[in-house]
Order: C-alpha cells, then sequence, then structure tokens
C-alpha cells in the first residue's frame, strides 16, 4: 500500500512539473517571443525551407501572445507565413479528397469536394469538367452539375486547356457537357432541351450514336412543342369540331413536330440495343401509323435514318399556301382536306395525320400512341480522365 501511494505522489508530483513547464513554455515573454521566432526564422530561410518546424514555432507564437498592431514579428509570421501555409494544408486536403472521390466514383463527393476546390481556384476548368458530367451518372446532383458543365463550357470556350481529360478531345468533352444540360432541362422545359440534344447529338463523341440520346429527343419534342400545340389546337377548332383557318395553321406546325419526333424515334430504334429496340420499335410503329395511316415505309426510314443529317428544330409555318385543286373544304363528314391522308384529330398529346401542310375536318379519335417505354440509360463514366 505505501509503494502504490509513493508511485500514485510521484505520478502526480511529474504531471505537475510536465504542466508547469508546458505552461512556461507557452508563456509570452521576450526570451520565449525571440526563441520562436529565431526558430521560424531560422527554417523558414532554409534550402530547401523546413515548412513544419517554421509553422510550429510561428503558431506556438500566435496562439501563446495576443495580437498587437506594434508587433511586426507577428504580423511577419501571420500574413506572410501561417495563413498561406494553412491555406495550402486546406487545399492540398481538398484535392486529395477530391482524387478519391474520382477514384472510388462517388459522383455526389466530387460535386461537394469540387465546390472547395474551385472556390480557391475559379479558373479550374478541369474540376468543372469532372462536377459538369457526375450528373450523367448520379441524378441526384443533376441540377448542381449542369451548373458547373455552364460554367466548364464557358472557361473552354476561352480556350482554357482541359488534357488529359476525355483524351483532350473537344467534341468529346463538350458533348458530355452538354448532355449534362439536357438532362437537367428535359423533365421542366423540354423546349428547352431540343435544341442542347440536337448539339450533342452532332459533336463526333460516342453520344453520336447512342439511343438514349435520340429518344430524349423523341421525349423532347412530345413533351415540349408538340404537347403546347396540341393544347393550342383544342383552342382553335370550330365548337362542332370543324378546322378553323387558325387550327389548320396550328395543325400545320403540330405535323412538323411530330414528324421530328418520328425521325428520333427512327434513330433511336437503329442505335438501339437488344434490350430496349422492341419497346421503342412498338412506340414507333404506333406513331408512325397514327401519322401515315400505314406503317409502310417505316423499315427504309429506320434503315436510312442514322445516314441523313439530323433535322433542326422546325420554323414555324406562319401562313398556308392556298389550295386551287376544285371542291370546297368539307365540314362534318369525314373527307379530308385537299392535300391531305384522311386521319383523327390530336387527342390528348397524340397527333392528327397528314402533311406538314394539310388540313383536316373529321371528330372522330386516333389511336393514342403506345405508352411511353422508360429504358434506363447505361451507366457511363465519362468524368474520367484518359
Amino acid at each position: 500500500m505505501r509503494r502504490t501511494i509513493k508511485l500514485f505522489t510521484l505520478t502526480a508530483a511529474i504531471a505537475l512539473f510536465a504542466a508547469s513547464a508546458f505552461a512556461q513554455v507557452k508563456e509570452c515573454n521576450e526570451e520565449n517571443k525571440a526563441a520562436w521566432y529565431q526558430t521560424f526564422l531560422d527554417n523558414f530561410r532554409k534550402e530547401p525551407p523546413q515548412q513544419k518546424i517554421a509553422y510550429d514555432a510561428a503558431k506556438q507564437y500566435l496562439t501563446s501572445c495576443p495580437e498587437d498592431p506594434n508587433d511586426q514579428q507577428y504580423k511577419y509570421m501571420k500574413e506572410k507565413f501561417v495563413i498561406p501555409y494553412e491555406a495550402m494544408q486546406a487545399g492540398a486536403n481538398t484535392g486529395k479528397q477530391f482524387e478519391d472521390a474520382i477514384k472510388n466514383n462517388k459522383y455526389a463527393e466530387q460535386v461537394r469536394i469540387g465546390k472547395l476546390v474551385v472556390a480557391s481556384d475559379p479558373d479550374n476548368v478541369k474540376v468543372y469538367i469532372i462536377m459538369g458530367v457526375a450528373g450523367l451518372n448520379d441524378p441526384s446532383v443533376l441540377p448542381d452539375s449542369a451548373q458547373y458543365a455552364k460554367k466548364a463550357i464557358e472557361l473552354i470556350e476561352t480556350g482554357k486547356p482541359f488534357a488529359p481529360l476525355f483524351e483532350g478531345n473537344r467534341d468529346k468533352v463538350l458533348a458530355n457537357l452538354n448532355y449534362t444540360i439536357a438532362k437537367a432541362t428535359i423533365k421542366s422545359s423540354p423546349a428547352e432541351a431540343i435544341p442542347v440534344l440536337l448539339k450533342v447529338a452532332r459533336y463526333e463523341s460516342e453520344w453520336k450514336k447512342s439511343w438514349q440520346v435520340y429518344y430524349d429527343l423523341a421525349t423532347a419534342y412530345k413533351e415540349g412543342p408538340r404537347a403546347k400545340l396540341t393544347d393550342e389546337y383544342k383552342t382553335k377548332i370550330a365548337p362542332d369540331g370543324t378546322e378553323t383557318p387558325e387550327s389548320k395553321l396550328v395543325l400545320a406546325n403540330l405535323n412538323q413536330m411530330i414528324d421530328r419526333q418520328i425521325d428520333a424515334l427512327a434513330r433511336a430504334v437503329a442505335f438501339s440495343d437488344a434490350e430496349h429496340k422492341k419497346a421503342i420499335t412498338d412506340e414507333l410503329t404506333e406513331l408512325y401509323k397514327y401519322r401515315n395511316k400505314s406503317d409502310a415505309g417505316l423499315a427504309e426510314l429506320i434503315a436510312s435514318a442514322p445516314s441523313k443529317p439530323l433535322p433542326e428544330m422546325p420554323a414555324p409555318i406562319t401562313s398556308l399556301p392556298s389550295t386551287t385543286t376544285g371542291g370546297s373544304p368539307s365540314g362534318n363528314n369525314g373527307a379530308s382536306q385537299p392535300g391531305t391522308t384522311s386521319g383523327a384529330k390530336p387527342a390528348g398529346n397524340t397527333g392528327p395525320t397528314g402533311t406538314a401542310t394539310g388540313t383536316q375536318t373529321t371528330k372522330t379519335g386516333g389511336a393514342k400512341p403506345a405508352a411511353t417505354p422508360t429504358p434506363k440509360p447505361p451507366r457511363r463514366s465519362n468524368h474520367r480522365r484518359g
């Protein structure tokens, strides 16, 4: 028992001595200040500099002594070394975390940590690119990813280098960045997504032959301008269901959009894989037959679509050509106007038959296109450096 008490007393004495010595070391007096500052200077000026030792000495000075505007040593160490050193260390740690997020395909982390990187390095186009394509792999970060994609495009267009990402291929990186923007836009503003998707499909990249891009384009036509024109068409027909000059003009524009949707679906079928081909083909077939009253020519359309130039968003038709064919527009007897194929008016979000400049007079409802398939896009890791 006595031995135990003696050991306890000795341990307590040592601890007290250590605490006293530690307190003495931290005391802000002229002797300690001079020692800390000299240690800082000696290691700061060494070749190569011993930055960790210099930092520890400077930090000891700064934490032990109150800031004094007249203390030039304090000011010099803080502004010229401690602040830049801590920023550098923080940046190095953030950079390491960012690299780990890329290596481990943690897309949400890439966006979260990437924000910290660009906060101190706002022109780092490579980081913006990585954040800008993360949304193609993780829909949860798509809104943020799209904003960074826009910034990356802006920097690339000003000439900022981005190699080795995407093997330094400008078309590849711009295709991916624009696809992120289109994906983020297509649900809320499908009409705005159309020109972006057209860009994606025209860049020389893997997306040029991707069924998903063309399926997205078909969806954008359907949910954007086609849906809008269908609603407008309903307000332009006469109360008895017959055509009016205004409804005929809307119908001509509506038919253009349906034709663009058919073209995009044909390309999607041509490039689709075995898993998705049937669903997209069924949707295309039903819409094509609805528009043309027959599936004649559909196989040829699918076969030739990839080799044809991708059509632009159609310009609005502002007036219809005058008709010189004999006979007057029919009323409600089911006959079509001159220059049209007979068919139904739009029902819901479906499209009427006829040519781009055709008109119709029937009130019968048309077949509704098949339900939109919901194939999942293939997972890609396009953001990786290559």
